[in-house]
């Protein structure tokens, strides 16, 4: 698949989820990327931001099967892989799916469940496979975790700790929209309180499984070259030498961070990375797999503000 056919699927990947959603360009991008480079998300914003209607379109642009789980704290393991039910009939086990058996599974709040719920995606976002009473299945090259997270209600939640936050390739931030997005919003979606229909939306598929991974393909060949390697990995190892980070990223975030911006590049249509993508991808990528220093927070710094000093003192390449 060359360049051009990459960049004209992603147009019109916008496009058709531009019919549910307004103003997110950004964030259709990194959902993007983060397929294209074999990674999962985690969504956080404050209810009522599109993070549901987001990943509905987005499944339905690219012929992905859509699963949702609603995590609650009383979820246990096998409600999300599934288990093995005893048939009387056939004097035989037969396995029950669960929602993990997916293209796009949305992990709806999935700090509200316990940690050992939490832990059944591990082996599904590493290895793409569930292993049930000893046999494993294989879940697909095109399976991926959108999770979402409350930011403001943390009553009763289970905050997910740093070896399962550095799964998720990105944390994207949905913040509130601009005043001309939410009006356009309310013109769109105003005449109705519930949820709109993705039947209502028109929206039509611009790519399926094979072109799925033909776009992959096309993104694992594109160029790093050694002064953009040595870029990435100054970026990453300034992480653990600041100040006001206590444990920075590590070599995995190395590793995600090329990936990444070896899919955006391709999705911009080019066949090289450049410094730039790598600033743009940085803070999603790294913002969640850093722990801040105890004094950070009484200085009033967050993760973002300290990598933003560490992209502006890292020597970019020319």
């Amino acid at each position: 698949m060359d360049l051009q056919q990459v960049a004209g699927i992603a147009d019109g990947i916008r496009r058709e989820v531009g019919k549910a959603i307004i103003g997110q360009d950004e964030i259709v991008e990194l959902l993007l990327t983060g397929l294209l480079s074999g990674g999962h998300i985690l969504l956080e914003g404050v209810p009522g931001t599109g993070k549901t209607l987001l990943a509905q379109a987005f499944a339905a642009t690219l012929s992905l099967h859509f699963g949702r789980v609603q995590f609650t704290p009383d979820m246990m393991p096998g409600d999300v892989i599934g288990t093995n039910l005893f048939n009387f009939q056939t004097n035989s086990f037969i396995l029950t799916q669960g929602p993990i058996f997916t293209n796009l599974l949305l992990a709806d709040e999935i700090n509200r469940t316990p940690p050992k719920t939490q832990a059944a995606l591990l082996q599904a976002m590493n290895e793409r496979a569930v292993t049930i009473d000893g046999r494993t299945y294989d879940l697909g090259a095109d399976f991926m975790v959108v999770a979402t997270q409350n930011p403001i209600a943390q009553h009763g939640t289970y905050p997910l700790p740093e070896a399962r936050l550095d799964r998720f390739l990105f944390k994207i931030d949905i913040a509130y929209p601009s005043r001309d997005e939410e009006r356009a919003i309310v013109a769109l979606h105003g005449h109705r309180s519930s949820m709109p229909k993705l039947a209502d939306l028109d929206i039509k598929p611009v790519a399926d499984a094979a072109t799925l991974a033909g776009l992959r393909a096309t993104s694992e060949q594109i160029r790093l070259t050694p002064t953009i390697i040595d870029y990435i990995v100054d970026v990453v190892r300034a992480t653990r030498q600041h100040s006001s980070i206590e444990t920075g990223a590590s070599t995995r975030a190395a590793n995600a961070l090329s990936a990444a911006v070896r899919a955006l590049a391709a999705l911009n249509g080019r066949d090289f990375v450049i410094p730039d993508d790598v600033k743009r991808l940085a803070l999603p990528v790294l913002r969640h797999r850093l722990v801040m220093a105890p004094n950070a927070e009484i200085d009033g710094l967050t993760s973002d503000k300290v990598l933003g000093e560490i992209l502006d003192q890292t020597a970019a390449p020319r």
